[in-house]
């Protein structure tokens, strides 16, 4: 593995869930790859899971690790070419990403979407920008329009508390007062559609993700419905794809409850963190034994490490 900026990096998922299975069984095996090398950390947004399980996961295989909060660590960066820099970044990706693959071995970068610009989103400017001018392989924190790390995560833990052969997996819009990204979303899809389950999308109608993501899952606008049946909920808000970046309600009908969940066959709740409690899913659910939140983030170091060992094997 060269780089691992989506899903189209991965040749064999399930291989890579069983690999990061394997890591939580023996977390320290192949600390011997990491020997001397150096990973580093690149952060645009705000982080607690991914900083932490991906540092952790870098120090099981016996890496070096940096972080660098840009912006606040360093001087600003400007990521488009040919523009007259007199604003306020101070430097230019072309040198700070080869410079800072003269410092790493691996180089890890998250950057939200402004949710301003559909469009400079989707066109995913500071991975693209990193993995041109870096020179060294590319690991997504989380993108404009992606998640990886936790997608991945999130197929390890369907993996574990599976209980039948093609469990039926829904993606459920929860309610939220503020606009977020449809990363999370996007790359669950993503992943989905590349593993053995029964995949249902719902939400209200006006929040429907990019076709190109959505795939072959199955889209239904009627909660209940969704839900019936199901082995796992996955709760996650986004914004309007289509009016960009908009919040179109924050139905509170669409808050996962412990009446929703009992239409499920006993389905497991999972949110890939932070959650806001009793208004995206409330404490009932989230307290009870049918949550694996705490699980699901906890695999976020094994995911993380799977990623790495691959990259480093890579590197020889």
């Amino acid at each position: 593995m060269q780089h691992f900026i989506s899903v189209h990096d991965v040749t064999d998922i399930d291989a890579l869930v069983q690999e990061g299975l394997r890591h939580k069984q023996s977390p320290f095996a192949f600390e011997h790859l990491g020997k001397h090398k150096t990973i580093g950390l690149l952060f645009f947004n705000q982080s607690l899971r991914t900083r932490l399980s991906t540092q952790r996961a870098a120090q099981n295989l016996g890496m070096n690790t940096m972080a660098l909060n840009v912006g606040q660590d360093s001087w600003g960066l400007e990521l488009e070419e040919g523009v007259v820099m007199d604003g306020n970044n101070a430097e230019h990706v072309k040198e700070a990403a080869a410079v800072m693959g003269k410092y790493c071995d691996i180089l890890a970068v998250r950057a939200f979407a402004g949710l301003q610009d559909r469009e400079k989103d989707y066109a995913e400017t500071v991975m693209t920008q990193f993995k041109k001018y870096a020179g060294v392989p590319i690991v997504n924190l989380e993108s404009a329009t992606r998640h990886p790390l936790q997608s991945l995560a999130d197929c390890i833990t369907i993996e574990e508390y599976k209980t039948t052969t093609r469990p039926k997996v829904v993606l459920t819009w929860a309610p939220h007062f503020k606009a977020l990204p449809q990363a999370v979303a996007n790359s669950f899809c993503e992943w989905m559609n590349r593993r053995d389950v029964e995949f249902v999308v719902t939400h209200p109608e006006g929040y429907e993700l990019s076709p190109n993501y959505v795939g072959n899952a199955k889209v239904i606008y009627n909660q209940d419905e969704a839900f019936t049946g199901a082995d796992f909920i996955y709760a996650k808000n986004w914004s309007s794809y289509q009016n960009y970046g908009q919040v179109l309600t924050r139905d509170a009908s669409w808050m996962i409850t412990k009446q929703k969940m009992e239409l499920t066959n006993n389905g497991k709740f999972m949110h890939c963190l932070p959650v806001r409690r009793n208004m995206k899913v409330t404490d009932e659910v989230l307290d009870s034994e049918q949550s694996i939140v705490i699980e699901q983030a906890g695999n976020r170091v094994w995911s993380a490490q799977a990623v790495l060992k691959r990259i480093l094997e890579g590197l020889g």
